[in-house]
């Protein structure tokens, strides 16, 4: 177990000790300010404002040496310049070789420095959280309004980096111009699109996406996964032993999450119609379907704590159980039983194995290829959410196979059950356990990174090459008072294995994000599981019509999402663009209401739209800043982050389906309103929640 301080410690650059933020002094001051205002010694204006002095100096301190060594980059940047100038009248092969590895030494420079802001940025958040954690006055909220939109901030400078886009540009441009000395008159301007083949610079443009929580689709369709990643940045990259990385297993965990998606979806067209089949109301769909969504309350926790020992069982289990459960949901329809069909949907919920899936994409994946893996890993679920109905809408069959009825009710589970069969087999014989399952009780204590030229074009680095004046140590001997058995204690890197210790670490910011999350999921089930029996008594929709609708919704996360990771996640905050969301999902809940006019084709479909779309968005917008809010120390354990976020979305899709169920009883032509209230009062709520906690979004 490390403590953050320590590891900020050891993560830093020796040379450039005396100008990171001293998380230390910081925290003592936090301790020695609860201490007092026990007493009753302090006021809490004093408190605000000798801590936002201490913010301030500490804050300007970093960017004073950040412009400092920008200053420094820049210089040699000049006089690399000049050298190129002269080699454009007398070219000489083996001086641009020297130039170019001239360029990449800046650039390596440069890596460090952005990794050096990014230490900051970090102990930064943390101390500001640690201080509303411990009295709990929403300080961060003050400091980031009245700071952040100062003309003369420099907290923009810490947290925008701005400048160093300058020195990116120009290393970029003159290694462009170095590597193609064939008569090209294009520069990288003329050419944004084409890429530059140079390690350094993509391992810049890394840094710097990473520092800004700058994206694209891939990293913005990576983030609904919630696989969360180390708090503070490394600059020794973690190898995972290539033994322990199997393409045919990963590709077996994408393979589960498609078809239990599937699985999950198949049924909603056809759920009304096989509960009167059964004998039962049509609004009793919303327990049929939401039955798979209670099991899986359960099956997330002991599928979660399972994956800490193995991978293999889980998965087997998993699809004997799935296997089980659909076998029962289409022999209900014979038995006459509307028990075993809810019996079989509880069973495909026991075998909920994405906790499994996240978790070996988290522990076994490299890093380079953990962001494809988590993508994969959401596209299979956009997939499974589209095919599923799509399914349905082609099972429009009637006959029997001895004994047993085949139609548009059962058959999608007999199918279903054949799928996780063969699955079952295939699993058997392909998938291949890690040979070593991380240990979840230790974390390395500190790590140790090599010097050479190679590793430093990676990133990686612990010698600095950007040297000018001798560090301030004028804050050591305080900072070696703090007291480091409550660091450890405080901070521990301990994996979180009980709810109790889960809940403690739940941040106004994190419940609010949660809250968000249990939101959009409400709205989409909402929306999803009653789309049969309203589209049937509004408009005299077949089951057919039914499934191309929602065929056609699951069909949309895809592009949305390259929209949004592409081009508008650039372009705005991830903060802002959650707030937008939750207008956008609020305004899709207002025109889905049947007021006075009459209910009409268009209005369904496009309120819909909008309302799926825009929870689309802001689901992966929402994972985004919760793992960026939530303690580090959430990543790991049976109560991770993404059990958190799952429990909260399974717990929000059980409430809808229930809410479906008892709206029945007032009768079909009132079960949309009285179910689109309560998703209208949750939206409000969490965009006033959004209003208060905004400025800890920053």
């Amino acid at each position: 177990m490390v403590a953050f301080g320590k590891k900020l410690k050891d993560r830093q650059i020796e040379e450039w000790n005396g100008y990171y933020i001293n998380y230390k002094l910081m925290k003592k001051k936090v301790k020695q300010y609860a201490r007092q205002i026990e007493a009753g010694g302090v006021e809490r204006r004093y408190v605000l404002k000798d801590f936002s002095r201490m913010l301030d100096n500490q804050i300007e301190k970093i960017v004073l040496f950040l412009l400092e060594q920008q200053g420094l980059l820049a210089s040699r940047l000049e006089e690399l310049g000049l050298q190129q100038d002269a080699l454009q009248e007398e070219p000489d092969f083996v001086k641009i070789n020297e130039l170019r590895e001239a360029y990449r030494e800046v650039g390596r420079d440069l890596l460090k420095l952005l990794f050096f802001v990014e230490i900051n940025a970090v102990g930064l958040r943390k101390i500001l959280k640690k201080f509303d954690k411990r009295f709990g006055y929403r300080f961060t909220d003050y400091y980031v309004k009245t700071r952040a939109n100062h003309p003369y901030s420099q907290l923009q400078q810490v947290f925008k980096h701005v400048g160093l886009g300058a020195v990116v540009g120009a290393i970029s441009r003159n290694l462009a111009e170095l590597q193609d000395r064939q008569g090209s008159y294009l520069s990288i301007y003329d050419q944004p699109a084409l890429p530059l083949q140079e390690p350094v610079i993509d391992t810049i443009i890394a840094a710097v996406d990473r520092l800004s929580y700058s994206t694209n689709f891939l990293t913005f369709l990576g983030q609904h996964a919630l696989i969360m990643q180390e708090e503070l940045p490394t600059p020794l990259e973690e190898h995972i032993d290539d033994e322990r990385y199997h393409f045919m297993s990963l590709m077996l965990n994408l393979v589960n999450t498609f078809l239990y998606m599937v699985n999950t979806y198949i049924i909603v067209p056809t759920a009304d119609d096989y509960s009167m089949s059964l004998g039962a109301a049509a609004t009793v769909c919303g327990i049929v379907i939401g039955a798979m969504a209670v099991a899986q309350l359960f099956s997330s926790v002991y599928f979660s704590a399972w994956s800490n020992r193995s991978y293999f069982r889980p998965l087997i289990f998993s699809s004997i159980v799935l296997f089980m459960g659909n076998v029962m949901y289409a022999m209900a329809y014979d038995m006459n039983s509307i028990t075993v069909l809810l019996l079989g949907r509880v069973f495909c919920g026991l075998g909920s194995a994405r906790a499994v899936n996240r978790r070996y994409i988290s522990d076994c994946v490299p890093l380079k290829i953990r962001m494809q893996a988590s993508a994969g890993f959401v596209s299979a679920s956009a997939l499974g959410m589209a095919c599923g109905p799509a399914l349905a809408g082609l099972l429009q069959v009637k006959f029997k196979f001895y004994k047993l009825t085949i139609d548009q009710n059962t058959a999608p589970g007999w199918i279903m059950s054949f799928s996780w069969l063969i699955y079952l087999i295939w699993l058997w014989i392909s998938f291949r356990e890690p040979g070593q399952l991380r240990d979840e009780n230790h974390a390395p204590e500190s790590t140790t990174a090599p010097t050479n030229s190679d590793v430093l074009e990676k990133g990686s680095t612990t010698q600095p090459l950007l040297i000018s004046s001798k560090p301030h140590n004028d804050e050591e001997d305080e900072d070696q008072e703090c007291d480091v058995s409550e660091e450890t204690t405080e901070d521990s890197r301990a994996p979180i294995n009980s709810i109790g210790a889960a809940y403690r670490l739940l941040t106004p910011s994190v419940k609010v994000q949660l809250l968000i999350y249990f939101m959009l999921k409400y709205a989409m089930e909402i929306l999803l599981s009653e789309s049969s029996v309203v589209t049937t008594y509004y408009f005299g929709w077949t089951t057919g019509k039914v499934a191309i609708f929602l065929a056609c919704l699951g069909l949309t996360v895809l592009p949305v999402n390259m929209i949004v990771g592409s081009y508008i996640s650039n372009m705005f905050e991830d903060r802002q663009i959650l707030l937008a969301s939750e207008i956008m999902v609020c305004f899709g809940i207002l025109m889905s209401f049947h007021v006075i006019l009459p209910y009409s084709v268009p209005q369904y479909v496009v309120s819909g739209l909008i309302m799926f779309v825009s929870a689309e968005v802001l689901e992966g917008v929402n994972l985004a800043l919760l793992s960026r809010v939530m303690s580090s120390r959430l990543s790991r354990g049976t109560f991770n982050g993404g059990l958190l976020s799952t429990e909260a979305g399974t717990i929000a899709r059980v409430i809808a389906d229930g809410t479906i169920t008892l709206a029945g009883y007032l009768g079909e032509s009132k079960l949309l309103n009285v179910t689109l209230l309560p998703s209208l009062v949750i939206c409000i709520m969490s965009i006033v929640a959004t209003c208060f906690t905004y400025n800890s979004l920053y």
